[in-house]
């Protein structure tokens, strides 16, 4: 996650140059703001993937348990 951040902040610094060179309504500024929400919308996918929902908490602690059994076919 610490490199989520940094890269967002890096792509926030770049784009807020962009502005400023190009204006608030160029279309460098507008690719450098999309950049930034694609880094932000990448890392809250990335954090939720890795979070474990209750069932497999569940299962984790009770491996044997009816509701964590796997059948192969």
């Amino acid at each position: 996650m610490a490199d989520f951040e940094k890269l967002i902040q890096q792509e926030k610094e770049e784009a807020k140059k962009a502005c400023e060179e190009s204006g608030p309504d160029s279309a460098a500024c507008a690719v450098g703001w999309d950049n930034v929400e694609e880094l932000q919308a990448a890392r809250a996918h990335a954090a939720k993937a890795t979070k474990p929902n209750s069932l497999e908490q569940y299962c984790d602690a009770n491996p044997d348990a009816l509701e964590c059994r796997v059948y192969d076919d």
